[in-house]
């Protein structure tokens, strides 16, 4: 395997690691630009495919996307080279943050870098958005799955069950002349998490937290606010590691930082057993994420040949595209809250649409706007 690919794959990753605030949906409209546009590795389908094979799977979805462009980029090495370098930068940034909060009992809040940076963030998806549309909903079914996934999830249901539902529909609905008359009309998929026996006192140690985070890593579907779930229900009821504050500390910690939300762990574990606390932490919750990228990528060229999964794909792919415009709707209410963040996002928007500009420089005039703002 060359070096050359590993060496850009670094190179890129560890970039997108430093400056993806916003979330798995900016973070995939930074890979859509980077990937699709501006190098060209790989076409707007594949990119999809990737994603929606990402959706399939449980753990941190932008993080597995990373993982999957690397494996299609350069093999194995690639596989590994990206991932670890989309989820070092944001490691290092949560370690040196859960420092301060051990040392000196605060977290640094963020909130200045944060009003800049988030509006121009909302502008990346929304022209990520209006690249992947077209492609992922290309025909009347795509378009009404895309319509109907943003209006379902706006309205409360499980990500989860519109991700497969719409994928098993789609299936389905291509594919009705090889059914007979008596095929279900309607599919049901029960989710949910188990719930564990309350552990009575359970002292702290690393093989436990290494464990824990483990499973939480094979397990998790939906994100970040399953994230916040799954460590209320092992960490502060279960186990008693970990209080209330400390959690809702740990997740701020998560939500003002760049990279994957999942790096929570990392400021978890620091708390809880300092650097090696921390590391085995970051280590378990990821691991999943390679393991599972690694067995599936091989079949993704199969499925998009099948006809059968070749609808599920679809399916998929348009409902995922769906919630990520639903997220992005959500997110720009929280966002754009004043003249100074409506301003920001309009400008972002206008610059990403006529002109051909690296995001990242975006996103740091957003930085610095914000910063000016605060002390204004």
């Amino acid at each position: 395997m060359s070096g050359a690919p590993l060496g850009e794959l670094a190179a890129l990753f560890a970039k997108l690691g430093t400056i993806a605030f916003g979330g798995p949906a900016a973070h995939v409209a930074l890979m859509q630009d980077e990937i699709v546009e501006r190098r060209r590795w790989m076409s707007r389908q594949r990119f999809l495919d990737l994603l929606g094979a990402s959706n399939l799977i449980p753990g941190p979805n932008s993080t597995e996307l990373a993982i999957h462009i690397g494996y299609a980029r350069a093999g194995w090495p690639g596989l590994l080279v990206a991932g670890t370098c989309f989820i070092v930068p944001a490691t290092l940034i949560v370690l040196g943050f859960a420092w301060a909060y051990v040392e000196y009992g605060s977290t640094p809040a963020g909130e200045a870098l944060l009003y800049g940076v988030q509006p121009v963030m909302i502008a990346i998806v929304v022209r990520a958005l209006a690249k992947l549309v077209p492609t992922a909903a290309r025909d009347w079914l795509l378009g009404a799955v895309f319509i109907a996934a943003i209006v379902l999830f706006l309205v409360g249901i499980n990500e989860l069950v519109l991700l497969f539902g719409f994928g098993l529909l789609v299936m389905l609905a291509r594919n009705t002349s090889r059914l007979g008359r008596g095929a279900a009309s309607a599919i049901v998929l029960p989710l949910g998490i188990l719930p564990f026996a309350q552990d009575a006192a359970v002292p702290v140690t690393l093989e436990r937290l290494f464990l824990t985070f483990l499973k939480i890593g094979a397990v998790l579907y939906g994100g970040g606010y399953v994230l916040l779930a799954f460590l209320q229900n092992d960490f502060v009821d279960r186990l008693g590691w970990l209080t209330q504050q400390q959690l809702v500390d740990a997740v701020a910690i998560g939500q003002v930082t760049p990279g994957p939300l999942f790096t929570t762990a990392t400021f978890v574990g620091y708390v809880l057993e300092g650097v090696p606390g921390a590391l085995l932490a970051t280590l378990a919750i990821f691991l999943p994420s390679f393991l599972l990228v690694a067995l599936t990528h091989p079949f993704i060229e199969r499925m998009r040949a099948s006809t059968w999964f070749s609808g599920l794909l679809d399916g998929v792919n348009a409902a995922a595209v769906g919630l990520m415009a639903g997220v992005t709707f959500e997110l720009g209410r929280d966002v754009i809250v004043d003249v100074a963040t409506s301003l920001i996002a309009l400008a972002a928007v206008v610059i990403l649409f006529a002109a051909r500009i690296n995001s990242a420089w975006l996103i740091l005039a957003g930085a610095v706007c914000g910063l000016v703002l605060q002390l204004l």
